[in-house]
């Protein structure tokens, strides 16, 4: 499992997708010297099933070879018939290891491959590392912000209200918002139902209930992620030209925001450093999560793993962080696990954040929620944390033409 963290690690870091994304196989364990194998013939031994135990790599090369030769088949006039060609365990290794001759009605890209040996692999890691790493990171996000909501408080308007509102959001815009974010809602619960229902749901429901449940969850989290996209895509025109980084931001990081002092209100803009990182976020890694959702949603037709794979390995960068070159050679159905962690394990950590955004935009600040839910806010609110964008309003009142609208 190493190898596969590794691998997601590099590719979160530093590429996201290129053509989408990429992660390595099975993990990749010391190797150890091949055992004798006169004793069995040539077969398994013993030592050969301890040493996958302790997780270390064995050379399956004696088994993937090891697939019959029919030609050497008794004639069929013999005694024996065509017995000693090929055996029921040869025609299993055969079709493990990708050497079987096999002819298929159906010319999809999967429907040759009959044994898929990474499935459990993947299977494990999803049951495991996946739910418990994931879960521990939303309920450390949720249990934070409660510790922060005790020590610090609700982060109260500190100046005197003036009764003035200003504009802060028009009406398409906060369209795009509610769209983005209600729709992600959607798919995180829906998400987290499918990824974890069968481990926390069936024992306390049942089978039958959480059927219906699964069910009518994957077609609300196929449909509304067309939702989730389009949200994505207005959202970032809308606001990419805000949340260039800038000089400003320096002072609002040093003084953190000012989130942990009372009355310290740094200089920002429209958006100041804290909403420019909610806002990449959401826009790089709610691009990465909706490419390898296509991926899902088409499956076998847009694989992403091998090519952004061949690319790392062009760079040399698994080398860089002591992994063996990634393998490019992927069944199709390997694209598909690869492709549904990616998703789980991005998504995990964008509802971390999200969570926070959520916190920060409700009972965590006041007057907040006013930019999104009315579109306008208290005029010394905007004054505290969007000093310089008050500025720039007013200057284009005083600018605008008499009789002209009122921004308030």
């Amino acid at each position: 499992m190493l190898r596969v963290l590794l691998s997601l690690v590099l590719m979160f870091t530093l590429f996201l997708p290129l053509t989408g994304l990429s992660t390595s196989g099975p993990a990749q364990a010391q190797e150890t010297e091949a055992p004798d194998r006169s004793a069995t013939g040539g077969a398994q031994t013993l030592e050969d099933i301890l040493a996958r135990q302790r997780g270390e790599t064995v050379d399956n090369s004696f088994r993937a070879n090891n697939v019959g030769d029919p030609d050497s088949a008794a004639g069929i006039a013999n005694q024996l018939g065509t017995l000693g060609g090929a055996s029921d365990p040869d025609l299993w290794r055969a079709l493990r290891f990708g050497k079987a001759n096999i002819t298929a009605s159906n010319d999809g890209p999967a429907s040759t491959v009959l044994v898929q040996d990474s499935g459990m692999w993947w299977l494990e890691f999803r049951q495991g590392p996946l739910i418990t790493y994931g879960g521990y990171l939303l309920l450390g996000m949720i249990g934070l912000l409660v510790v922060f909501f005790l020590i610090r408080g609700r982060i109260r308007i500190d100046g005197e209200k003036t009764g003035r509102t200003i504009e802060r959001f028009k009406a398409f815009e906060r369209f795009s918002h509610w769209l983005l974010a209600g729709s992600f809602l959607l798919l995180g619960i829906t998400g987290l139902i499918t990824l974890m229902g069968r481990k926390f749901l069936i024992p306390t429901f049942g089978h039958e209930a959480y059927s219906n449940l699964a069910v009518a969850s994957k077609w609300v989290h196929n449909n509304v992620s067309w939702a989730f996209i389009v949200g994505l895509v207005f959202v970032f025109f809308l606001w990419v030209a805000h949340n260039i980084p800038n000089k400003t931001d320096l002072k609002w990081i040093a003084q953190g925001g000012g989130i942990f002092a009372k009355g310290k209100h740094p200089p920002a803009k429209k958006f100041n450093f804290g909403q420019k990182i909610i806002f990449w976020s959401v826009i790089v890694l709610g691009g990465s999560i909706a490419a390898s959702g296509l991926s899902l949603l088409f499956p076998f037709e847009l694989p992403m793993f091998a090519a952004t794979f061949e690319k790392l390995n062009a760079l040399g960068l698994p080398g860089l962080i002591g992994l063996d070159p990634l393998p490019t050679a992927l069944a199709p159905h390997e694209e598909m696990q690869y492709a549904q962690l990616w998703h789980a394990i991005v998504s995990f950590v964008l509802m971390a954040i999200i969570i926070a955004h959520i916190y920060i935009g409700s009972i965590g600040m006041e007057g907040a929620y006013d930019a999104m839910g009315s579109g306008h806010v208290e005029e010394q609110w905007a004054k505290e944390h969007h000093s310089l964008w008050v500025e720039e309003v007013k200057a284009k009142e005083a600018e605008a033409p008499k009789g002209a609208t009122p921004a308030e």
